[in-house]
């Protein structure tokens, strides 16, 4: 089992799933972040006899070495960014809520939460041909607030989830309407 520090847990309050994207999609980003950074070699390679002057030159040589410097300096900064954004977005399932933990940048974070015996509907969507295939999706999580419904991004076994959470959410209604009932009896 994994150990995972929920953010203002309860007692007796257990994780039952901790989700995050599918590994692909960080596959995906670091692949378009490899192509990008080859870009100046594939540059260097086809047009490497036209602009030889310029890489003997004295005056356009460290000027050249500094903006392909700039140039893999950010593609390393937007390459991690990406994997921050994918590896701390989350979306944990415990007995009594979900919780979505959302990176927006490398210094910003969001997270909110929502009781399981609020929500309404639970809906999962696979769309294209990579989420078909490997199975992962998007799971839309409706409550009765006015608080927009929770969307888990891609996420593995979207069909899954959405059976394990619609459970949790039944056990959990009855759990609550039982308290709520004895509640009303005992004042």
């Amino acid at each position: 089992m994994f150990h995972f520090n929920i953010p203002n847990g309860e007692k007796g309050e257990k994780v039952i799933m901790l989700l995050r994207r599918h590994p692909f999609i960080i596959l995906v980003r670091i692949i378009s972040w490899a192509i990008i950074a080859l870009l100046p070699l594939i540059f260097y390679l086809i047009l490497g006899e036209i602009v030889a002057g310029f890489f003997t030159h004295e005056v356009f040589w460290p000027i050249l070495v500094l903006f392909t410097s700039i140039y893999y300096l950010y593609i390393w900064l937007f390459m991690f960014s990406s994997f921050v954004d994918y590896y701390l977005d989350a979306w944990v399932v415990t007995n009594y809520r979900i919780i979505n933990i959302e990176q927006k940048g490398l210094f910003h974070r969001v997270i909110s939460e929502q009781r399981l015996y609020r929500i309404q509907d639970v809906t999962s969507e696979l769309k294209g041909f990579f989420p078909t295939f490997l199975n992962f999706g998007n799971i839309y999580v409706q409550t009765a607030g006015e608080a927009e419904r929770f969307v888990f991004k891609q996420v593995p076994n979207p069909y899954q989830v959405v059976s394990k959470i619609t459970k949790l959410v039944e056990e959990n209604k009855k759990f609550h309407n039982l308290m709520m009932a004895e509640d009303k009896i005992s004042t």
